[in-house]
């Protein structure tokens, strides 16, 4: 929460671009996470389909 706290107009130019970069790798791993998350619930979907259909 302390990052909602911070004004971008009380730092430093490197302190802009730090900032920019850290939010860049939190925002690819949070989409390596995700697409993870999609494929395991769009393989068990598949998996339950391909169940429901044999049994």
């Amino acid at each position: 929460m302390k990052l909602r706290r911070w004004t971008k107009t009380n730092l430093s130019k490197e302190e802009r671009k730090e900032l920019r970069k850290e939010l860049k790798e939190m925002k690819k791993k949070a989409n390596a996470l995700g697409g993870g998350i999609y494929l395991s619930v769009g393989a068990i979907i598949i998996i339950l389909l391909v169940l429901i259909l044999i049994l």
